[in-house]
């Protein structure tokens, strides 16, 4: 598949087959792929927390009311962003390079045949991503900025985007 066929292709997935198995070499490829995405200065202001556990994944269904597909996922991985990395070296650019390593995860997944969905934590004001914090056990100072989940896709939803020629334009 190339890469705009994966764009194209892309669908965030509610519902996935119960009980499937995600090879560890899978994950570490996704996450591979999640760490080649573009940063500020090249500080890479992430890290990731792979959750397996299914008592882990209610207290995330817990914590987020739209994580409610965590039931039949495979598995969730958390996405934080590290603010200190870029302090004095290119401002607050970590919540947009931590966005580029999630889409490059969502794709790598999707061309190694899985689904996913991106939950967001961050920034709300409801206590999330603090929540989350407390869950994954992270250091001060590193943000939960969202969860994604993963498994086998069991369903096909319809392609929802779209381009849109109003919001373009042009300056010769």
């Amino acid at each position: 598949m190339n890469t705009l066929e994966a764009i194209k292709n892309r669908r965030s997935i509610r519902r996935y087959v119960k009980g499937a198995v995600i090879p560890d070499e899978d994950i570490r490829q996704m996450l591979e792929a999640a760490m080649l995405a573009p940063s500020a200065k090249n500080c890479r202001p992430w890290e990731f927390t792979v959750i397996k556990n299914r008592d882990m994944m209610q207290k995330i269904m817990d914590i987020s009311p739209y994580t409610k597909m965590m039931e039949t996922a495979s598995l969730a991985i958390v996405v934080c962003g590290r603010p200190m990395d870029q302090e004095g070296r290119c401002g607050a650019f970590w919540p947009e390079d931590c966005g580029a390593a999630i889409e490059n995860l969502l794709l790598c997944a999707l061309e190694l045949g899985y689904g996913t969905c991106w939950c967001g934590l961050y920034p709300s004001d409801e206590g999330r991503y603090e929540a989350m914090a407390k869950l994954i056990g992270t250091n001060e100072g590193v943000i939960p900025m969202a969860v994604i989940a993963v498994g086998v896709a069991d369903e096909e939803p319809a392609q929802r985007g779209y381009y849109d020629e109003t919001r373009v334009k042009v300056l010769d």
